[in-house]
């Protein structure tokens, strides 16, 4: 017994050296490694090294950042691999001139982005009786698109996808919001697209109307009364009520503003093309207006 007690003892992690440990859990990922943390004091210890989280970091973060106004002063206030990547994962980097911004998934480290409304493209967007620009202090940019008046809505984003990580299932979002008079867009679908550049990709029609889920729950017919046949509206239940949590219908985000799936890519190993995504609403012929543009956001799919 006294044989096998002392092998026991030889084969304990705490006859490891710490940089061998915090080496293991770099092949894991953030939310493990952060799991493990827990199970006892030495990996404590070693989640804590910069080992770990260099690895969790981009391998061209240094690049990345560089292209942020802030960077020194970014690299400079960070203590540690581990602070700084959670300070990425926090607060989205505004980088490129303030056109994009970039940040870490906390859970596991993926690549976000979101184009700010300056770097899509919008017909009409500089023609001031159709769109107008602002600044919006609930806004992470310095501007932002307020959509006046058109009956040609049409808004398209490009990033290519080298910048986001590989083997990776993404899906794109339109950040937006109402103002006080949004019309045109109540009945009215939106048809979004996302994929690569000269390739075939799924379309789709969504609603940005925040109300719409709310009004498309109901049928709206005309029945005639027999007293001087005069015309009367009666909401109807629909047969299938609408579900706002199918995608199909805008959801409210923990900054305040309101964002609408445009589709889901899967971004491959060794994939260099450029990405677009779509919104518009030319068919109908119908004036609309009443929203804000932030921009349109890409990140790692939730999961369900």
């Amino acid at each position: 017994m006294a044989v096998l007690s002392s092998r026991y003892e030889d084969m304990s992690l705490h006859v490891l050296p710490e940089s061998c440990i915090a080496n293991v859990l770099s092949f894991t990922c953030p939310r493990d490694a952060c799991r493990l943390s827990m199970v006892c004091s030495l990996f404590k210890s070693a989640e804590e090294s910069d080992v770990v989280w260099e690895r969790f970091l981009p391998l061209d973060y240094q690049s990345i950042i560089s292209k942020s106004d802030v960077s020194s002063m970014l690299l400079a206030s960070a203590s540690s691999k581990k602070h700084l990547y959670l300070m990425l994962c926090e607060k989205p980097l505004i980088i490129e001139g303030g056109k994009k911004s970039f940040s870490l998934e906390k859970k596991s480290g993926k690549r976000c982005y979101m184009l700010s409304a300056r770097d899509l493209t919008i017909v009409w967007g500089d023609t001031p009786p159709y769109w107008r620009w602002n600044s919006d202090p609930s806004s992470r940019f310095g501007e932002v698109a307020e959509l006046i008046s058109v009956c040609w809505l049409e808004i398209r984003g490009k990033i290519n996808a080298t910048m986001l990580s590989p083997a990776t299932l993404y899906t794109a979002y339109l950040v937006f919001r109402p103002t006080g008079g949004v019309y045109g867009l109540d009945y009215h679908p939106v048809e979004v697209r996302v994929g690569l550049v000269g390739s075939e990709s799924g379309k789709r029609n969504v609603y940005l109307d925040s109300e719409s889920g709310c009004k498309q729950q109901y049928h709206f017919v005309r029945r005639h009364t027999r007293i001087f046949n005069r015309g009367r509206i009666v909401g109807m239940p629909a047969s299938e009520p609408a579900r706002e949590s199918d995608g199909h219908y805008p959801k409210k985000r923990g900054d305040g503003w309101l964002e609408i799936e445009l589709g889901d890519f899967f971004c491959k190993e060794g994939e260099d093309g450029e990405l677009e995504m779509s919104v518009q609403e030319v068919k109908s012929g119908n004036w609309k207006g009443g929203l804000i543009v932030e921009g349109i956001e890409i990140r790692p799919k939730e999961d369900t």
